[in-house]
């Protein structure tokens, strides 16, 4: 007869078998008498109790952990021969127990956490060769496993282990083995993107898993990758991604602009029959709730950006499929929509958390490399690949809005404007500046070469840059003590004297040039007093911004002196713009839209704070369904 599934603990409770086996198992034994055949039977038999085994594993101490490592070890031992035999459902159960045995005894805080994780596992002795077969035995599923859920519950197994083991050595195993073409194989045979996700996942956590230490073979494998059908189920499954990240932000805070509502959007790109005569209406958190759930955004899916930053910088055939690949049907959101649209509610929420802002670090890293390719970012700048993005529009100022298809470069800029304007803080995060005003001197720069005119609201980025003045400068003793506080300053500087010296090339026509320099008028003393808060007397560049300031307030003047007008109007301001071309001298210098490619060995302290927190989020990503 079968074994009852239940046990009797008293006369008005029962517990399943199975938790019934968790004590055994770890139940502390003097004797150490050795568990039966039998036992092992029966306990790979009942499907597993994720949260009973991990509430007695949450209660078992480091040292005692050490304690049991008899038994633990054949725990290790016992689930990898089932792995092996390939027979269900042991193989299975021994995959989801092995997930949460592992996550629970791996991030205890062991006194000697290589060495005791090895203990624990498979012992000094035979650990090269207990922990090779399995690793070997995921390999195996990943790879051949008789039933897709089966690989995939061996995904999530790898997955769980080198997150849970990141800090210790255990992740070597799984480099010295290469995974790699086996999770090509899988995720060829994945239907749709959840179970894409997890291998992706999985790959980024390898490829930085102690990658500025030695060459890191699966960084190797991306430099070479070249299977389009493989990148392009890749990039789909993080355009899908990018959407329920982008939507747990609009759950908190539904930012669809005054007017719209979801049928008049649907209509507005053709799809009026889909839309609903009614909808449900959700209870609007108040400030505080706002705040707090924002806090906890975005969710832990968003690790899989580390794995898109990687491919994105070691493989120029994943950025083109990223740039191109289309939506799978008339309606739904491109790869490429999904990725801006996401980066703008995380560049807008950037300063919610540190989480949220090292992701937001990998936003512009992969913008910033998109942008420095110059068969990229013409694609970025055509008008024959426009696209449809939202863009956050949950905190104000907003940016104009705009309905209908733009240039992604257009885009692009918004996002990273709506950046600047919503993140800035005393203690200000320099880094993030840099890459944002990074990006904007690089596509400018290329604008102005190829001497292409993308439509944009180009009056609301000079706007935003001269706000950028004026802030350093009201807190410019908070800001020069801060590391490298002095690049971000002469980028800023550096990027508007170039758009001084060279708007005519890539501005649309002389009233949008005529702008910039209204727009530099009106910021009155505030770049001389930038100049002296921030030593930038010897700056070619600063002087060139503050003698063309001089230059225009010299002629407001005598204007304001001939007319006998204390304040001239706008038009009379803009007639005088003009008029003073013709005494203007703009030496701005030579080289402002010179720029260095994107070097990984520059932001290694970030990149591996950031690879800690995918490493977190994947602990959490698997406790979901």
């Amino acid at each position: 007869m079968e074994p009852s599934p239940l046990t009797q603990v008293s006369q008005q409770s029962f517990q399943p078998k199975i938790i019934n086996l968790y004590e055994t198992l770890f139940r502390e034994d003097e004797d150490d008498a050795e568990l039966s055949e039998g036992f092992w039977e029966e306990f790979f038999l009942h499907r597993p109790d994720h949260q009973g085994l991990k509430r007695l594993l949450g209660r078992i101490p480091p040292d005692e952990m050490l304690h049991l490592q008899p038994h633990s070890q054949e725990l290790f031992r016992r689930a990898i021969a089932r792995i092996k035999q390939a027979a269900a459902p042991s193989d299975e159960i021994a995959l989801e127990t092995l997930t949460v045995f592992l996550d629970a005894a791996l991030t205890k805080k062991y006194t000697n956490p290589s060495s005791d994780i090895i203990s624990v596992l498979a012992g000094l002795h035979d650990a090269d060769v207990v922990l090779a077969d399995f690793v070997g035995a995921l390999d195996t599923v990943i790879r051949n496993g008789r039933t897709l859920p089966l690989r995939l519950k061996a995904v999530r197994t790898a997955l769980s282990t080198t997150a849970a083991g990141f800090l210790t050595l255990l992740p070597s195993y799984f480099t010295h083995r290469d995974l790699f073409p086996s999770l090509v194989k899988y995720m060829q045979d994945c239907e749709d993107h959840t179970q894409v996700l997890p291998a992706f996942y999985l790959l980024g956590l390898l490829v930085n898993y102690n990658k500025f230490e030695f060459q890191n073979p699966y960084r190797l494998r991306l430099d070479d990758f070249v299977n389009d059908a493989i990148i392009q189920k890749i990039v789909t499954s993080f355009g899908e991604t990018c959407v329920g990240l982008r939507d747990a932000y609009v759950a908190v805070q539904d930012d669809m602009p005054e007017g719209w509502s979801l049928g008049s959007t649907l209509s507005y790109i053709g799809l009026g029959m889909l839309s609903p005569a009614s909808r449900p209406t959700t209870p609007t958190p108040g400030a505080d709730e706002s705040k707090s759930l924002f806090a906890t955004l975005p969710g832990p899916e968003i690790g899989v950006l580390l794995s898109t930053y990687d491919f994105a910088n070691a493989n120029k055939v994943f950025c083109f499929n990223l740039v191109s690949t289309e939506a799978a049907e008339k309606g739904d959101t491109s790869p490429m929509s999904a990725f801006l649209s996401l980066t703008s509610y995380s560049l807008q929420h950037a300063h919610r958390s540190q989480r949220a802002a090292l992701y937001t670090y990998l936003h512009l890293f992969i913008l910033q490399l998109l942008v420095e390719d110059q068969s990229l970012v013409k694609r970025l700048c055509s008008e024959e690949n426009k696209l449809s993005v939202r863009l956050c529009r949950q905190r104000q100022p907003y940016l104009p809005l705009v309905k209908g298809e733009r240039t992604a470069a257009a885009v692009i800029i918004d996002l990273v404007v709506d950046g600047i304007n919503h993140n800035l803080r005393r203690r200000l995060d320099i880094e993030f500046y840099t890459l944002s005003l990074g990006i904007l001197l690089r596509l400018l720069s290329y604008l102005s070469r190829a001497k292409v005119r993308i439509t944009y609201h180009w009056s609301e980025l000079w706007r935003s840059l001269l706000s950028f003045f004026r802030f350093l400068t009201t807190y410019v003793t908070d800001i020069r003590a801060l590391h490298r506080s002095s690049g971000m300053v002469t980028l800023l500087v550096n990027l508007l004297a170039f758009a001084l010296s060279s708007g005519e090339n890539f501005l649309p026509d002389p009233a949008a040039y005529d702008d910039l320099f209204y727009k530099l008028v009106e910021t009155g003393d505030i770049l001389t007093k930038f100049r002296d808060a921030f030593d930038l007397g010897s700056s070619t560049s600063m002087q060139t911004l503050v003698n063309v300031s001089g230059h225009y307030h010299a002629l407001l003047e005598g204007k304001e002196g001939k007319s006998g007008k204390k304040n001239l109007s706008p038009k009379e301001v803009s007639t005088v713009i003009k008029q003073g071309y013709e005494t203007l001298s703009i030496e701005a210098g030579d080289g402002l839209d010179r720029w260095e490619r994107f070097r990984e060995a520059d932001w290694k302290v970030a990149l591996k704070k950031i690879a800690r927190a995918a490493v977190e989020d994947a602990k959490r990503l698997k406790e979901q369904p």
